[in-house]
Parts: structure tokens; sequence; C-alpha cells
């Protein structure tokens, strides 16, 4: 946040959100794209554990009055919650002014050489005080790194090849596997031991396989239990009186 949008919040100057664009209908998505963000979004959104937060992805967010806004494609911001009259021109969008504060984290994936994520949006972020910001370049679009990490050091955001990201408790790391049913190499949350944090279709498969494990262990238990009981009777021992 600027100290030109600090003073006007001062002087309880609140921006006419009548005058902003907060949706132009442009499509600005490709498929792959789309689907890291819907894996990012519902993963953290299905963790029970995370605190308080919201996390989303291609909504604008507008940082300074007069200037439009920026649109990562995905951002985090805890310790927030959508407004409950969504439709509201005024709350359609994150606008720092209402939530009071800047998104801890945003994120941008790269999908060719214009979007100037590691120039003009660096900069942007910069000056919102976002805590982190995240390039991830699946084609090397910019580069060698596929992922650049970003955290801010006073001012000014400092490069940093640590996946642990300690201020927001909250990891990256890469997975391959299946999502909706694409195979793929995938950007991953994940905690302090590097183990992703999973969607809800995830945990309800884990928790559909535990179930199964559990009932065949406990009719394997009950199998013996009768073998054993048959070779008792055999031996003219009552297994019921043991």
């Amino acid at each position: 946040m600027t100290e030109q949008l600090l003073d006007k919040v001062d002087d309880h100057y609140i921006p006419d959100a009548n005058l902003l664009i907060t949706e132009d209908d442009t499509p600005v998505d490709n498929f792959p794209s789309a689907k890291q963000q819907r894996l990012l979004v519902s993963s953290l959104y299905s963790d029970s554990e995370l605190q308080p937060c919201l996390i989303e992805a291609n909504v604008g967010i507008y940082h300074t009055d007069g200037e439009p806004a920026i649109v990562p494609d995905v951002f985090i911001s805890f310790d927030v919650q959508t407004p409950e009259e969504w439709w509201k021109k005024q709350n359609r969008c994150y606008m720092v002014w209402k939530f009071g504060k800047s998104p801890e984290l945003v994120m941008e994936i790269v999908s060719n050489q214009e979007g100037e994520e590691l120039t003009k949006k660096l900069k942007i972020y910069e000056r919102m005080k976002v805590n982190y910001y995240l390039v991830y370049d699946p084609n090397q679009e910019l580069g060698e790194d596929q992922l650049h990490i970003y955290q801010l050091v006073g001012r000014h955001y400092a490069k940093t090849s640590e996946t642990w990201l300690s201020d927001i408790n909250l990891g990256v790391t890469f997975w391959e596997g299946e999502f909706e049913g694409r195979n793929d190499i995938w950007l991953r949350w994940c905690d302090q031991q590097g183990m992703v944090i999973p969607t809800g279709d995830e945990r309800a498969a884990r928790e559909k396989l535990e179930k199964e494990e559990a009932q065949r262990r406990a009719q394997e238990a009950e199998n013996r239990a009768q073998l054993l009981a048959q070779k008792l009777r055999e031996l003219g021992v009552d297994p019921d009186t043991i």
C-alpha cells in the first residue's frame, strides 16, 4: 500500500467503487494455468488446519486509488473473509482499503514473455508490501528457473531459494501425479516436511482406502479367531471357557 493511499484512508476518503472496472469479461487464462490455479486454491480450502484466509484465483486487487487493478493468478490473504453481500460492486474484488491490508502471498503463472512478471508486476507487489511473491514459470519462458520466490525484506524484495515460507507457515513443492484427469508435474502447497496438502478429493480417497484397510484387517483378525476356535474344539477345548 502506498503512502498516497494511506494518507487518503487516514483522511477517511474511500474511493468510489462505482468508478472502478471490477470485471471486463476478458478471457485471460489458458487450460494448464486454469487447472493449476484450481489445484492451488482447492487444496488450501480443503485444509482444515489452515488459519482463516481468503484464497482466490484471477480476482482483481485494487491497491492504489487512481490506478487499475492488478490480477494475480493466485493470492492468499490471512484473517479476512469474503464480504457477505459479495454481488455489490464494492465487494466483488479485493480492495486493499476495505480489507485493511494487502495479501500475504501472490503468485503469477507465466505463459509467455509478455506478462512483465519479473519487472512491472514485481514492483507493484513490492510497493503493496506483499510478504511473498512467487513466479511459476513451467516452460522457462523467463530463464532457467521454473520457480522464482521473493520475500519482502524491509521495503524491497529479496530472491530466495527457500521453499518453506515461514512467515505464513506454508511451503511449495513440485509434485508429479494426476489432477482432474491430467497427469503432469504440478506446483503444490506443502507442510514443513514437504508433504503436499491434499485436495478434498484426495482426502476423501485416502480416508476411503484407510477405512477399507481397517475393514480388511478386522476381517482377517475375525477369520484367525474363528480358525483358532475351530482348532481348540477339535482338541476338545471349548474356546468360550478360555
